[in-house]
């Protein structure tokens, strides 16, 4: 009965969704969803993520463009040597890296050989309002269809120096969320699957998943397509890994061999203050480092260990230098 719903639904153009199960069956042929492909990576061993992302990485990705064009999202081929497009009928084309962008999160690949797919058309996601019905869809045979509601629209701090504004928070969550395409009621692509969050709801234990809002790409497209990535100059990086915990940034690791380590941060310091002015939540940290300059600005950081209270200056670096970024980019 799900499946038969949902095809119901992309049947009418997506005019009625309603939450419910993931479908069982194929879409129609002229369907936005069939611009919903699979894309997997392959990362050297010795790749700055190997260790916690995994050297084998599979999820989704999104036709844009002319056609030759997949958006998915970036942690997928970071690092990686050699990235594929997956198709249905176990068809494997080889792509190309064009860009990632640690900003946003959202990668770029180029297929090598025509994809015989229609490419999805891109909505706006400030358009996107808290209760709307959506599709959250990854690939498969047949493709993995959620129809979900837009639960929350907020900024969002990941633990690794990341800061997205706008953030598009839905619920229920989809199991495959990497890279996974939220098409709205019209069949426009307005996000691309990031994670999946026990809070959905700020404060509220509903579980969801979070999309990086397809408005973000707009503005570094161009950069994308030309230089990888999308900002001209690189914010200031300090490689430390942190949580919010009751009012306090505790450090949980520091990347090997990253700027902060090298200053002496450690696991289990307090970031308590950064240039003398307190921070409190993660969006606090982040916005107080990036506000200083660069990358390779001198961050003034004070931590508090069981030790005691000491001054630390971080001489921050380019997260892309950290990275062992592929050829291709």
């Amino acid at each position: 009965m799900a499946g038969a719903f949902v095809l119901a639904i992309l049947a009418a153009g997506l005019a009625s969704l309603t939450p419910s199960a993931a479908t069982a069956q194929s879409p129609p042929e002229a369907s936005p969803i069939n611009a919903v492909v699979g894309v997997a990576a392959r990362v050297p061993g010795d790749a700055r993520t190997a260790e916690h992302l995994g050297t084998e990485r599979e999820g989704s990705g999104v036709v844009i463009g002319d056609g030759d064009l997949v958006l998915t999202i970036g942690y997928l081929i970071m690092e990686a040597e050699q990235a594929e497009i997956l198709l249905p009928g176990d068809r494997r084309i080889p792509a190309d890296i064009v860009a990632y962008d640690y900003e946003t999160g959202f990668g770029l690949l180029r297929a090598l050989s025509p994809l015989g797919v229609t490419p999805i058309e891109l909505g706006k996601s400030a358009e996107l309002q808290e209760q709307a019905q959506v599709l959250a869809v990854g690939y498969g045979s047949p493709p993995q269809i959620v129809p979900a509601r837009v639960v929350s629209r907020r900024d969002f701090a990941g633990y690794w120096e990341y800061l997205l504004p706008e953030a598009i928070f839905t619920s229920p969550p989809h199991p495959g969320f990497g890279g996974a395409a939220l098409i709205t009621r019209e069949g426009r692509l307005v996000g691309i699957g990031s994670l999946i969050v026990g809070e959905a709801v700020e404060d509220e234990a509903r579980p969801g998943n979070m999309f990086v809002p397809i408005d973000a790409l707009r503005p570094i497209y161009a950069d994308l397509l030309e230089k990888g990535r999308g900002l001209a100059t690189s914010r200031p990086w300090l490689g430390v890994y942190s949580e919010e915990f009751r009012g306090h940034i505790i450090v949980t690791r520091v990347a090997p061999g990253g700027p902060a380590s090298r200053a002496g941060v450690k696991a289990n310091d307090v970031i308590a203050e950064v240039d003398g002015e307190p921070v409190a939540t993660l969006a606090e940290f982040y916005r107080a480092i990036w506000a200083l300059g660069n990358a390779g600005t001198e961050v003034p950081l004070t931590l508090v260990s069981p030790s005691g209270i000491r001054p630390v200056t971080v001489t921050s670096g380019d997260r892309y230098d950290w990275l062992k970024l592929a050829p291709t980019y």
